[in-house]
């Protein structure tokens, strides 16, 4: 239970990451993945990597400039575009529905206007999921260019879309539908520099 604790990856660039693992039975129609962040690097990093052997971008949480994310849905990508952070905790939340290819993406608590991405598409269940770099191979492939430094929590991947209310739930840390990943009861491995901290605040 990683509850009010976070993971520091203390170097930049860093050859550190963390491997999760999920009980996924079949392909994913549908995901919704959350996560909050805190750095200060203005180069790319990747986020949250779930990489299959058909692809390394399988679903990928990656953000390229600090004014932008970007979500890959089977090495396709769409971009949303947001207010440079003000060195404050990004809470981001993006939902993918295969049946409409609709791609919800949510920034601390607020919605931003929703996008198309791999309508049809399923998602492969034999995963390598980590935090901290972005994959270009099964389990590996990184470029330290694109590693996370800074402190990651609130980690959770669900194998459904999750309505507004519960987006805004995820943000304001409150009372969540069981996921595939909880970061209150996370299944991980740590690799290399990175700590396991107390939040530092609220």
């Amino acid at each position: 239970d990683l509850y009010q604790k976070v993971f520091v990856f203390r170097k930049d660039p860093s050859d550190a990451y963390v491997v999760l693992s999920a009980q996924l039975e079949r392909p994913l129609q549908n995901f919704t993945v959350c996560l909050r962040s805190y750095s200060d690097l203005s180069r790319p990093y990747s986020l949250f990597s779930y990489a299959t052997k058909a692809h390394d971008n399988e679903i990928l949480l990656f953000k390229p400039t600090p004014s932008e994310y970007r979500l890959y849905v089977g090495g396709k990508f769409v971009t949303f575009r947001v207010p440079e952070g003000g060195g404050d905790w990004e809470h981001v939340c993006a939902g993918w529905e295969s049946a409409t290819g609709i791609v919800g993406f949510w920034l601390n608590g607020k919605p931003w206007p929703r996008k198309g991405l791999q309508k049809g598409y399923a998602v492969g269940v034999e995963a390598s999921i980590m935090l901290g770099q972005e994959q270009d191979a099964f389990g590996g492939g990184f470029d330290v260019y694109n590693s996370f430094s800074g402190e990651l929590a609130d980690v959770y991947l669900w194998d459904a879309g999750l309505p507004p209310s519960k987006m805004r739930a995820a943000y304001q840390a409150l009372r969540l539908p069981p996921a595939v990943l909880a970061w209150k009861s996370l299944s991980y491995e740590v690799r290399g520099d990175v700590v396991v901290k107390p939040r530092l605040r609220e």
